[in-house]
C-alpha cells in the first residue's frame, strides 16, 4: 500500500510539475501576443477611424490568464474614453479594429463576417470596405451585408432573389470583370 501510495504522490508531482510549466508558457505566450495585438490594434483604429489612438489594457497584469480586458479608445476629436461610452457605430467600428488587429498576427484563410458593418454610417462602411480590400490579400473574406458600400468593393457578389412567390433563384455578378 506504502508503495502505491508513493507512486500516486509521485505521479500528483509531476504533473503539477506539468502544469506549472504549461501555465508558465501559456502566461509567456498571452504576454507576447497581447503585447502584438495591443500594437496592431492601435495602428489599425488609427487607420481606420482616421485619427485617434486606442489600447487594451490588462485589469490584473499579475494574473495574466484570468483577468479581465479593458478596452479604451479614443475617436478623432473626443477624450479617451472605455469603449462602452461610445456610440453603437464607434463601438462596431472599434471592435471590427480589433478583430483586423487579432488577424494581423495569424491572418485566417478564409473568414466569414456576417454584417459587422450595420452599425456604420456611409463614411465608414467605404473605410471598412478599402480596408477590408487591402487586407484581402492574405485572407478569402465571405461577408454577408445590405451596404452599397461594402458590395461596391467586392469581387464578386452573390445574391438571392425571388421572382416568383416561392421560388428563390441564386444570381451572382462577378465584378472584377467590370472594374478592370
Amino acid at each position: 500500500m506504502n508503495k502505491k501510495r508513493f507512486d500516486l504522490e509521485d505521479s500528483i508531482s509531476k504533473l503539477r510539475n506539468v502544469i506549472s510549466e504549461m501555465t508558465d508558457n501559456m502566461q509567456k505566450q498571452f504576454a507576447e501576443k497581447f503585447k502584438q495585438i495591443n500594437k496592431n490594434f492601435n495602428e489599425v483604429f488609427v487607420e481606420l477611424f482616421g485619427g485617434g489612438k486606442a489600447e487594451l489594457i490588462l485589469e490584473d497584469e499579475g494574473n495574466l490568464l484570468e483577468c479581465g480586458i479593458d478596452i479604451r479608445v479614443q475617436p478623432p476629436g473626443k477624450k479617451l474614453q472605455n469603449m462602452m461610452l461610445l456610440s453603437g457605430g464607434e463601438r462596431a467600428f472599434t471592435a471590427i479594429a480589433l478583430l483586423f488587429a487579432i488577424l494581423k498576427i495569424n491572418p485566417a484563410p478564409f473568414c466569414v463576417l456576417d454584417e459587422i458593418e450595420a452599425a456604420l454610417d456611409d463614411v465608414n462602411v467605404y473605410r471598412f470596405a478599402e480596408y477590408l480590400k487591402k487586407f484581402a490579400q492574405n485572407s478569402q473574406f465571405l461577408v454577408i451585408t445590405h451596404r452599397k458600400g461594402t458590395m461596391e468593393a467586392a469581387n464578386t457578389v452573390y445574391g438571392i432573389t425571388m421572382q416568383e412567390n416561392g421560388i428563390s433563384k441564386l444570381l451572382s455578378l462577378d465584378l472584377k470583370e467590370q472594374k478592370k
